[in-house]
């Protein structure tokens, strides 16, 4: 029976880009015949120091830890017959391990869903950013067996360094991510609402200017919801972000009668999957998305989404569909169909299924 070892950062149901891009597929891939293994660097007593500023010495602590674990991880390489690495099998610049990886006689399988290349760190480890570097990406590409990218912009870069690349879009669970049957069609209040992360708020803040038109002209008939960041806070906007929770994922989206993702136009966003758009499709949400990278594929404006790119196209786009709940409705119920027939597990299975069936027979 094959054996595949999956290489992440965080513990499973962590990390959206883990439960989205492998996490999702483990059941299917069980059924069809292999066995896995997951080894994760960031346990749950790490969040907090890995997530806030200094900390230094538990830190290290964990850094060391982290570099124990993946020795062994490569000791034990040759049980397996895939290595599948999730954006990178060590947070720092080095590729020590993936070349490792590459020699143990296991097929090596990169995974990328942002544009990793680029540099990127959080608010909290900018004096850890030495450690960093971005151009590792190529590297890792360039002796992975295969790559799988999130988008084809991602894969254009991929393919300069691996003739092995195989697009597979963030996909969702369609049976997991539904749509409440029960939101009313004229609530008390329209919801419109973001979700995302500490890192990725700042994106959010982009759009508050227009926010705050529309609380002017439309006052307690609308109201806004902020899921990811616990310290946003905004009184003009009678907004307090709160924290994401598995338990709550579901629920909280389901609260959102419109849902917004904007997005600066630069070449990290590019790399985008489209995620948060996802996701409110998926739950029959109409979602307003800025036009960058992927996510001008994902949807068709006006039809099965809405795009919108200055401060007074987001003013438009919401206010139509705020004083619309028709609309609302058709275009959520398009966007859901969007989902289940090209962003779903199921529609994305016979690809990844045949990629690892590949490298396994060779």
């Amino acid at each position: 029976m094959p054996r595949i070892l999956f290489v992440a950062a965080h513990r499973p149901g962590r990390s959206p880009s883990q439960r989205f891009r492998f996490e999702q597929y483990l059941g299917l891939i069980e059924s069809a015949g292999y066995e896995y293994d997951y080894s994760w660097l960031i346990e749950e007593k790490d969040d907090a120091v890995f997530y806030s500023p200094g900390n230094l010495r538990r830190k290290t602590s964990m850094f060391v830890r982290s570099w124990c674990k993946r020795l062994r991880d490569v000791l034990q390489a040759g049980r397996y017959d895939i290595i599948f690495i999730q954006r990178e099998a060590f947070m720092t610049g080095s590729v020590l391990f993936e070349r490792m990886f590459s020699k143990s006689g296991a097929k090596v399988v990169f995974d990328f869903d942002d544009a990793i290349w680029h540099f990127d760190i959080s608010e909290a480890n900018k004096r850890l950013s030495w450690l960093k570097r971005p151009s590792k990406t190529k590297d890792i590409i360039a002796l992975s067996d295969a790559v799988i990218a999130g988008n084809a912009y991602l894969a254009d870069f991929a393919s300069t360094y691996n003739r092995n690349v195989t697009i597979i879009p963030t996909t969702i669970d369609t049976g997991y991510h539904r749509p409440d049957q029960a939101r009313p069609l004229r609530p008390a209040q329209v919801c419109i609402g973001w979700t995302g992360s500490m890192t990725t708020v700042k994106h959010f803040r982009t759009i508050e200017p227009a926010l705050l038109q529309l609380r002017a002209r439309y006052g307690d008939s609308i109201r806004f919801k902020l899921i990811g960041d616990p310290g946003y806070a905004n009184e003009k906007l009678g907004l307090q972000g709160i924290p994401w929770k598995i338990e709550s994922e579901v629920a909280d989206l389901s609260d959102i009668d419109i849902g917004i993702m904007p997005l600066p136009d630069d070449e990290w966003a590019k790399g985008k999957c489209g995620f948060k758009g996802l996701q409110y499709m998926a739950m029959q949400v109409p979602a307003v998305l800025s036009p960058v990278g992927v996510n001008t594929s994902i949807v068709t404006h006006g039809e099965t989404g809405f795009l919108a790119d200055t401060e007074e196209q987001w003013l438009d786009v919401l206010s139509y569909l705020i004083e619309n709940p028709e609309i609302r409705q058709h275009v959520g119920q398009a966007a859901r169909q969007v989902i289940v027939d090209r962003f779903s597990v199921q529609s994305q299975w016979p690809v990844y299924r045949s990629l690892l069936e590949r490298l396994v027979s060779g």
